[in-house]
């Protein structure tokens, strides 16, 4: 397919193959180690005009690319870009919803599966050949039989996974900043609340300033010695050593997580614990579901350039929408 669009996209770092290639048939594509504003200077810097980004994009990133015009966040999740800043710029944001939401769901359901049937290890049991030398393996501590959960993010994924626990025949609550219209989940206005109220806490809460640490040693102590806490959201939000701790020392029962503070160091004191079940960051990484993401980052750069329409506009952009007459 020839090149139909005069307009440079610049990608910082690594990005999807299948964006790559659809970025590079349809723009004049130019790619770069990092998002560092030293590695953009003079002509380079002034041409282009968007960004297909999968890393961190700073505030100095961005005003080091005078002309820029949008940024094509691959992931659902946007806090590595500073998009309150791009709105000073009027630069708009994207990001990648919808496409991933049942995958990450349905890893989320099997992560409180495996952490409280213990199917890995069992797995691993069976492996090592100690059913045969030892006998069946233990019987799990734990049964989602009887459990309670509660969903700290009631946005599209936590309402996904909401449904899927709730066929389950599982009661389902949850804590966000304000109740979620059209919701029949009991709502709980404080996390700590929340995790009072239940032993099963999931969190599917997003990055920032606004949810540091947010699950702290205050709330995993309310959630108790029978609680499991499992994060397909971000690690960010959690206290990783409160909960290193907690799960040594029996404040809760066990813990499932797909993400970290630090990815893609995982602290020893996560990994030396028998009760926490542990993931790298698989939450969307299917090929079809990665495949569908790098599709609607490149067709937000299209919408964008084509008519001033990009299909996910994050909220904190969506003023430097163009105006229709």
């Amino acid at each position: 397919m020839p090149q139909t669009r005069d307009v440079t996209i610049l990608v910082p770092g690594g990005l999807h193959g299948h964006a790559v290639k659809r970025l590079g048939d349809g723009f004049r594509l130019v790619r770069i180690e990092r998002a560092d504003p030293s590695l953009v200077a003079g002509d380079l810097a002034r041409s282009v005009r968007g960004l297909a980004a999968a890393t961190r994009i700073d505030a100095a990133f961005i005003d080091a690319l005078p002309n820029l015009e949008i940024i094509a966040n691959f992931g659902v999740g946007y806090d590595a870009v500073d998009a309150a800043h791009a709105a000073t710029r009027k630069v708009m944001v994207t990001n990648t919803p919808d496409v991933l939401t049942e995958e990450v769901a349905d890893t989320a359901v099997g992560l409180l599966l495996n952490t409280v049937r213990e199917l890995p290890k069992a797995e691993a049991w069976l492996r090592a050949g100690r059913w045969v030398t030892e006998g069946a393996y233990p019987l799990s501590r734990a049964s989602l039989r009887g459990r309670s959960i509660g969903i700290f993010g009631m946005g599209r994924i936590g309402l996904a996974i909401a449904r899927r626990l709730e066929a389950f025949g599982l009661p389902v609550s949850y804590h966000n900043r304000r109740p979620v219209d059209g919701v029949a989940y009991a709502y709980h206005d404080t996390l700590v609340g929340l995790a009072r109220s239940v032993d099963t806490l999931v969190s599917v809460a997003p990055g920032g300033a606004g949810t540091e640490k947010a699950v702290n040693a205050q709330v995993l102590s309310a959630l108790g010695p029978d609680g499991v806490f499992v994060n397909i959201g971000r690690g960010s939000t959690v206290d990783q050593r409160a909960l290193a701790a907690a799960l040594k020392d029996g404040t809760i029962l066990a813990a499932g997580l797909d993400v970290f503070e630090d990815e893609p160091r995982v602290p020893d004191d996560l990994l030396s614990l028998e009760n926490a079940c542990l993931l790298p960051h698989v939450g969307s990484a299917s090929v079809l579901t990665r495949q569908a993401m790098a599709d609607l980052v490149v067709d937000n750069l299209i919408g964008w350039f084509d008519n001033g329409a990009p299909l996910t506009p994050v909220s904190e952009t969506l003023s430097v929408l163009p105006r229709r007459g």
